[in-house]
Parts: structure tokens; sequence; C-alpha cells
């Protein structure tokens, strides 16, 4: 049975705000969420909020957003951004980072930016040494979702991971991400293994909650039990209908049922 942690982001968002989210998401049976980004939101209260209701958040974003491989290339925002994040993981508990690659850049082969993206994150891997906190890089589609993204494919976030070569350092495999990119799931997962430190789901067409797309989910979940997963799976997605009423497929899903 996986851990399935709503994004307060887009789900419950009829609660209020983040902390009355985390309750009601709480109230519906869940004992985690995920986030994106700390930014405009009440750290202390979220907190209170967390604890209160013994939710552990599983999932952050690193802020702010980086485009690495674009010229004048100053990634020190993004190394002084990790210390603002690692404090406020810390704060709430939580032990995971996500990290994007930013824009591809067309004047640049593809490798060389992939092998840059290597020593970027090596060293984001160094600089927050003993934090307890694991980062974990997501390659988006570019079909959809995120046009003009350097990191579209799985075996290339495999290939960075592999790269960093850092017990604290793997991928977020999305479930959805990957199938608008017409990935073999069952194969990008076999290639990743013990790589993948944090799943996301949604449906696709439409980025919906499962059940409002074509994805065999039944067969989906056979795949990631069979690649040994067994971390968190973060709900990521737009619901199309009522919040709560959206999780309970996912949740008989995962069930088995």
């Amino acid at each position: 049975m996986y851990q399935l942690a709503p994004n307060i982001d887009l789900l419950f968002t009829e609660a209020g705000d983040a902390p009355d989210r985390v309750r009601a998401a709480a109230a519906a049976g869940f004992n985690a969420v995920e986030m994106w980004g700390p930014t405009g939101k009440d750290i202390p209260a979220l907190k209170e909020a967390l604890e209160e209701t013994g939710v552990q958040l599983t999932a952050q974003l690193a802020e702010p957003r980086m485009q690495f491989m674009i010229p004048p290339k100053d990634h020190a925002p993004f190394y002084t951004g990790l210390d603002a994040g690692v404090e406020v993981a810390q704060q709430l508990g939580c032990s995971r980072i996500v990290v994007g690659s930013g824009t591809g850049f067309g004047g640049r082969k593809r490798q060389d930016q992939l092998d840059e993206l290597i020593e970027i994150f090596t060293r984001g891997v160094a600089h927050i040494e003993g934090s307890g906190i694991t980062l974990v890089l997501e390659p988006v589609n570019i079909r959809v979702d995120h046009p003009g993204a350097l990191l579209d494919r799985t075996s290339e976030a495999v290939y960075v991971a592999k790269g960093v070569n850092s017990p604290n350092f793997g991928i977020l495999y999305d479930l959805y991400h990957s199938t608008v990119e017409g990935e073999d799931v069952a194969a990008e997962l076999a290639n990743a293994g013990d790589l993948v430190k944090y799943v996301q789901v949604a449906d696709a067409p439409g980025r919906g909650e499962p059940g409002s797309g074509s994805i065999d989910w039944p067969a989906r979940f056979a795949d990631l039990r069979n690649s040994g997963y067994t971390g968190p799976i973060g709900l990521e997605y737009y619901p199309t209908i009522d919040s709560a009423k959206s999780v309970r497929r996912i949740q008989e899903l995962v069930a088995g049922r």
C-alpha cells in the first residue's frame, strides 16, 4: 500500500489556505501531502497544521526556478535558494527537494548540457551535505506542459543521477510526464532502478485525477510495484471534480480495488 500525498497547491483548495488544506487532506484520510515552493505560504502556520494532524510533507520544489543553460549562467541563486529551501524543509520535516533542468540552450550540444547538470547538482548535493535532504531531479514533458525544457526523458535524468552518484540525489518519476512523452513505463522504471526516489501521478490527457484520462492505472501501478518502488506517491493533478471525490478513485486503485 503506497503512501499517497495530495499536492496542496492543487487539491483541497476549497478548504482555504495551505494549513487548512493540510487539515482537509487529513480529514480525507491522508497522512502525507506534498507542495510546490514555499514562497507565499505561512510556514509557521503550515508547520502547526502538519504537527497538529500528524501529516508528513513528502516533497517541496526548489526555488527559484533556474535557467541553468541560458547565458550568462549565474548559478549562485540556485545555491542560495537551496539554503533557504533546506531551512524550510527542516522546519516542516520534509526530506525531499525537487529540482529541474530549466530550458535547454539551442546553441550547445545536448550532451554537454547534461554533463553540466551533473556538475551543478554534484555541487548542490555537497552544498547541503549533512542536512538530511535528498534532491530529486524531475524530467518533464515538452509536448504539452513544458516546451523547451532540457530534460524531457527519464533515461537522461537517470544519466544525470548516475553522474552525481550520491545517495542524496535521485530522480522523480512522474508517470504523467512520462506517458505524455510516449515512454514505456515498465522499461523506464526498470532502467531507473533504485534511483527513483519519488513518484508523482496524474492522468493523461488532461492532467486530471486518475480515471479522467486514458491511462491504464491497474497496469501502471503493477509496473510500479514490479519495479520495487515502495516510497510515497505525490498526487500532482488538476482535479476535474471535488478534491475529496477525486482522491477516492486513486485510493481504490492503490488498494487494488
